[in-house]
């Protein structure tokens, strides 16, 4: 694969040079050995000889939701047997919980799917939002679970109901709680490496339903101690629990639609682009996500006397700079502008007026 480099020529001055691509790092050269290597050892962003960020983050989001839905449900049907010989409403609920989490993988895969396609005339940054769309589902499901808790809560309030076979209810509690836990953990850390905030919202929704099988643990502990009652209070304790951590995906998933990135993210990229040998200065730096790929676009000031090639030189190498120094950054928009000579106007001082009545 071959770089790309796309020129964007917006701005009506010589110096103005754009350069977007997805950054492969050559390898033909390398040894198959070193190659074969490179591709069987786990990789970081930090790293400067990583693979193609947008392919691998798309396959890795893929397996986790594979595996996720996998271990769910098996999870989900082991707590259905025991249902059925329980009569548990508690445990009922959190099979429900369970094999609703492992369908959240669904809208989910789709978007992983989605933001493969290659972008079109219409579609001009691709379908990478299709995740952000996935993420707003999953917070609604996360909502829905916790109403659904809360009014299973309060109907065994109301309506007080005997629980057979409590060591089993007992055990499935404890299985629904080790299965999402586990997946819980392998969502949000898959999805915190490569950047999908809809990824860490399903992890955070199986955490929900982790804490729903405590509830039914808990309160199955009570009513072998003859506390009816025990089931439906921890059950609202549980729902305030979810609450919470309803809170937290809907921040992140809105924060994500919102085009918010960590402020970290753009100091880091300003402090490499100030290094880059012919960059006397950084302007306007916008960084945003589309799913789990983040791009950028920057202005740098230039020499004013650099002739067209030597600014074009400049702008690639911030560019390469910024792709290796910014974790999950896969395309990279630069603009030179040249340094003012003494009594020179804003170049950009014709385009004045279309900023001041945006």
């Amino acid at each position: 694969m071959s770089d790309r480099h796309h020129h964007d020529h917006g701005h009506a001055h010589p110096h103005g040079h754009g350069h977007e691509h997805a950054h492969p790092h050559p390898q033909a050269s390398r040894p198959l050995r070193h190659r074969l290597a490179h591709l069987l050892t786990p990789h970081s962003h930090e790293t400067a000889d990583k693979l193609d960020s947008a392919l691998e983050s798309s396959a890795r989001g893929m397996r986790a939701l594979w595996v996720s839905l996998a271990v769910l449900g098996a999870t989900a049907l082991v707590q259905a047997l025991v249902v059925v010989g329980s009569g548990s409403v508690a445990l009922l609920g959190d099979t429900v919980h369970n094999a609703a989490d492992a369908l959240t993988a669904v809208p989910l895969g789709i978007a992983f799917l989605l933001g493969r396609r290659v972008a079109t005339r219409r579609f001009t940054y691709g379908y990478g939002r299709a995740e952000d769309l996935a993420g707003l589902v999953i917070v609604l499901t996360i909502a829905a679970s916790a109403v659904f808790a809360a009014w299973a809560a309060v109907d065994r309030l109301l309506n007080p109901r005997p629980v057979q076979h409590l060591p089993a209810v007992a055990v499935a509690a404890l299985v629904g709680f080790a299965g999402n836990e586990w997946v819980a953990r392998y969502r949000i850390r898959v999805g915190r490496e490569i950047g999908s905030a809809a990824l860490v919202a399903d992890g955070l929704h199986a955490r929900t339903d982790g804490f729903t099988s405590l509830a039914v643990l808990l309160g199955a502990g009570g009513a072998a101690l003859g506390w009816r009652s025990a089931d439906p209070i921890v059950g609202l304790a549980i729902t305030a629990a979810i609450a919470l951590v309803l809170r937290d995906a809907a921040r992140e998933v809105f924060r994500r639609m919102m085009d918010a990135v960590d402020p970290a993210l753009v100091d880091r990229a300003e402090r490499a682009l100030r290094e880059v040998p012919g960059v006397r200065a950084v302007g306007e730096l916008r960084l945003r996500w589309i799913g789990h790929r983040l791009r950028a676009e920057v202005a740098v000031v230039v020499d004013g006397g650099a002739t067209l090639r030597q600014a074009h030189a400049v702008a690639v190498d911030a560019e390469h700079t910024l792709l290796h120094a910014v974790p999950g950054l896969t395309a990279a928009l630069v603009h030179a502008d040249p340094a003012p000579s003494p009594g020179e106007s804003d170049p950009h001082l014709p385009l004045a007026h279309h900023a001041a009545s945006s």
